[in-house]
């Protein structure tokens, strides 16, 4: 049996252009100890390929992570499969708040060495010893305490178009620099309610396990993230305190929590909360643009990468050849002059 997609990007997207059925996008996460990871891998993908299941999910010795797209005719069945798997056994599912149903377009799944890259080589570190969850509720009243501190977990271009109230940004583009940043951040809050959030809740958790680790006592973690704590609030008419746009890692790109717009385009400064990838496949540089800038500069992030854009697609080919994109990554030390 074949364990992967052999089919081309362009004949996935144009069958799931094709489906006549509505699809759920669902993430969720397990820390967990997987004897063997390939193993955990090739099996999950035979019952998952089964259901029509798209997304894009990591294995590794630490657990699972996964963001997927479900036909909804056939849910019911994925939580019944997923269920019977000992450890993920009732998980949590987090819900897209946004959902237009095409978020991906193939099953990826693949072993890596930890489901969130962390930089943790402290053999003692232990995700046992975690931070303590609380809920949307617990976390509008813990808020409100004025020796409460509340971290964004999330990259910078996360944090830009969306975030809590009074929120922290720990200023990197990965998770690994990130954690001893907020150790340092913090070193003069010890003795403070120190709240951590991100999307889904996976790196949150793990940086609540890293700061308990590193000597603070009381740390929290928002349970199920930015997704689950919106989707709480709505339902229990609580007032919803995150401002903005949810960035989200698939084709969506973000997930609209409320009409505050608070960031703005990279071109020209207007408010905008739209992220894109610049249409030059050479550049691919992830950005904010507007439709006045994206039907100016074609999709592209500079003129550079317009007349690029406008070259023959062999040239382009050419251009392309032998080139370290690296993290195409719109950011306050790297930008882009139009």
């Amino acid at each position: 049996m074949v364990l992967h997609n052999r089919l081309s990007a362009t004949e996935l997207k144009q069958r799931l252009a094709a489906e006549t059925f509505q699809r759920v996008t669902v993430s969720f996460y397990q820390y967990a100890k997987i004897a063997d990871p390939q193993a955990f891998r090739d099996s999950l993908y035979i019952s998952l390929s089964a259901l029509g299941v798209f997304g894009r999910i990591y294995v590794a010795h630490e657990g699972i992570n996964a963001q997927i797209s479900v036909p909804e005719h056939h849910f019911e069945a994925f939580k019944q499969q997923l269920y019977t798997i000992p450890f993920l056994n009732g998980i949590r599912l987090n819900i897209a708040v946004d959902d237009n149903g095409k978020s991906f377009w193939v099953l990826k799944i693949k072993v890596r060495d930890k489901i969130v890259a962390d930089g943790i080589t402290d053999p003692a570190f232990d995700m046992e010893k975690r931070g303590r969850y609380v809920d949307a509720a617990a976390f509008n009243k813990l808020t409100e305490d004025p020796d409460t501190v509340i971290i964004d977990m999330r990259n910078h271009y996360e944090y830009e178009v969306g975030h809590f109230d009074k929120a922290l940004e720990v200023p990197s583009a990965t998770f690994r620099e990130q954690l001893p940043m907020a150790v340092q951040m913090m070193q003069g809050h010890k003795e403070k309610n120190i709240i951590m959030y991100c999307t889904g809740g996976i790196r949150c958790e793990k940086a609540s396990a890293y700061m308990l680790h590193q000597g603070f006592r009381n740390v929290f973690h928002l349970e199920g993230g930015i997704i689950e704590y919106t989707n709480k609030a709505r339902e229990q008419g609580l007032p919803n305190k995150f401002r903005g746009k949810n960035f989200v890692f698939d084709e969506r790109l973000g997930e609209r929590i409320s009409e505050d717009i608070i960031s703005q385009c990279h071109q020209c400064g207007a408010p905008c909360d739209t992220h894109t990838n610049c249409a030059n496949e050479g550049c691919h540089l992830l950005f904010i643009q507007c439709e006045k800038c994206a039907a100016k500069y074609n999709g592209c992030c500079s003129e550079a990468c317009t007349d690029v854009l406008a070259l023959p697609e062999e040239k382009q080919a050419e251009l392309r050849k032998g080139v370290d994109k690296g993290l195409m990554l719109f950011n306050k030390r790297r930008k882009r002059t139009p």
